[in-house]
């Protein structure tokens, strides 16, 4: 029996990459030579010359499809809007910029095989900054921690997965929402490749500290409810605390204790309390922004163009 094996490609400001990364990824053909493959490239609405290079990979190879974005959407997005285009057995996830080894893509489709549905290629180290490896662990362990039981404390964003977990993920279509989280909380049966995430070296990555900002807040609010329920917990503390706070104040003026209240103190209480507030009221309103966006029933992303 021969399989299809689909390679989903999210492209954003990716002008210096393509060329390498379609090399790349057509070496796969060596090393599956019984398997179709085709591979989905989805720009998410680049501002450079990448549509122009996928054309032009596209006229040379016509397993090279692409799905134009109207504008960028970003990449969880991206990602979901390729799922519809794909027509592989399995579908492997990779980003543009060759940062994850396409060959491990091998023993990933071998557990497939095996019968896993889900194959994660988690990092256990990765070529960054002291900063980047931090702040990406305290990601994941929080995600672990308070979201996603067992969730790989190092991420992933490089997968492959099954046809079933591909139609199941373009049932859900969350806008606001992690959609490597959405594959790992499907519960298939999944197994784990380890590697070493490389050091990009051709051109600049465009994953800014906003939209690091962003999935970290979209992940929590879509999987966890522990921020509301750290809001009732607060919510309950300040107000005991602010009770034996009254007890204590009416004891001592009954017999006569109370001088005259400093303004300094008043004032440091106040802030306190109303800065309290206007995080609580922050944080449900991340909730309420999300509810809103789904009950307009906007398409989560538009696609312009689509090169098959």
């Amino acid at each position: 029996m021969k399989y299809k094996f689909s390679v989903l490609v999210p492209v954003y400001f990716n002008e210096k990459n393509i060329s390498s990364t379609v090399a790349h990824l057509k070496k796969l053909q060596d090393l599956l030579p019984e398997w179709e493959l085709e591979f989905v490239f989805v720009d998410d609405g680049s501002g450079d010359k990448s549509f122009q290079l996928l054309e032009e990979e596209h006229k040379k190879d016509k397993r090279v499809k692409i799905v134009k974005l109207s504008k960028n959407f970003g990449s969880m997005l991206a990602i979901q809007a390729g799922l519809e285009y794909v027509s592989g057995d399995c579908v492997g996830i990779i980003s543009a910029d060759l940062q994850d080894p396409p060959e491990l893509f091998i023993p990933m489709i071998e557990k497939w095989k095996d019968g896993r549905k889900i194959v994660l290629a988690v990092r256990k180290d990765r070529e960054e900054s002291f900063s980047q490896k931090v702040i990406a662990n305290t990601f994941y362990n929080l995600m672990a921690k308070y979201a996603i039981k067992d969730y790989p404390p190092g991420g992933f964003d490089f997968v492959l997965v099954d046809r079933k977990v591909v139609d199941d993920l373009k049932q859900i279509r969350e806008k606001n929402t992690n959609i490597m989280s959405l594959i790992f909380w499907l519960g298939y049966d999944r197994d784990t490749i380890e590697y070493t995430r490389r050091k990009r070296t051709v051109g600049k990555s465009r994953w800014t500290l906003a939209k690091k900002i962003k999935l970290f807040i979209d992940s929590f609010v879509s999987f966890s409810y522990f921020p509301i329920r750290a809001i009732s917990a607060i919510g309950l503390t300040t107000a005991t605390c602010s009770l034996c706070y009254g007890i204590f104040v009416a004891i001592n003026a009954l017999l006569g204790r109370i001088t005259v209240a400093g303004f300094a103190s008043m004032m440091i209480i106040i802030t306190f309390l109303l800065g309290l507030v206007m995080i609580m009221m922050g944080i449900v309103g991340e909730y309420l922004w999300r509810i809103l966006d789904e009950v307009r029933k906007r398409p989560p992303f538009i696609v312009e163009d689509v090169i098959k």
